[in-house]
């Protein structure tokens, strides 16, 4: 999802407007695109409107949405490159713009795992039969993980990154003036959702 060359061709960005008038991007949307959003992966597969790199930076203007959701995408960047990926999606930002993050939960998988609640992991048995196996293939994501998250951890990055206000949500709530900010939300059980303010 983020970790290849951009598209060699110029690309025309959408303006990513809903109704409501507002400009928001689905950054890492993986098979997962919206109408009204502009859809960014580094795959260029039907419905993703900007294929590129984050880390080589956004064809999007400075200052330029209202909004930004990604949805599990950020564990795929290495650990180095997380605060200068947050800084780019800070960058596009208007000065009152909202970043909303869902990330896999570290904490929920440990009490899972300490609990044994086997029902918590949505790896299946072929993949992996011990708890501790289901723990490890789970928040790794079979690999495609490179960095693993806690709350904590993740406001330091916003922090690092300029953000200048987070807010810890829940499943399908805002804390931002945005009530369509939460139309991406997936994979509730093992992810925490944070809004951090520009």
């Amino acid at each position: 999802m983020t970790s290849a060359s951009p598209s060699p061709r110029p690309q025309k960005v959408p303006s990513g407007e809903p109704k409501s008038g507002v400009r928001r991007l689905n950054w890492g949307c993986g098979d997962h695109t919206a109408p009204g959003w502009i859809n960014s992966d580094i795959k260029n597969d039907p419905g993703i409107d900007l294929v590129c790199d984050i880390r080589d930076g956004l064809p999007i203007e400075d200052a330029s949405l209202d909004y930004v959701v990604s949805i599990h995408a950020l564990p795929e960047i290495p650990y180095e490159e997380l605060v200068p990926t947050l800084e780019e999606l800070r960058r596009v930002l208007k000065p009152d713009g909202v970043l909303r993050l869902a990330l896999p939960d570290l904490d929920k998988g440990i009490r899972a795992y300490l609990a044994n609640d086997r029902d918590y992991f949505v790896v299946p048995d072929e993949d992996a039969a011990s708890i501790g196996g289901k723990l490890v293939t789970q928040i790794l994501w079979y690999g495609w993980s490179r960095t693993i998250f806690t709350l904590d951890f993740t406001e330091e990055l916003l922090r690092k990154a300029g953000f200048r206000e987070v807010m810890v949500c829940s499943f399908g709530e805002t804390k931002s003036r945005f009530s369509e900010i939460v139309q991406l939300d997936l994979r509730e059980r093992e992810s925490f959702f944070v809004e951090a303010g520009k």
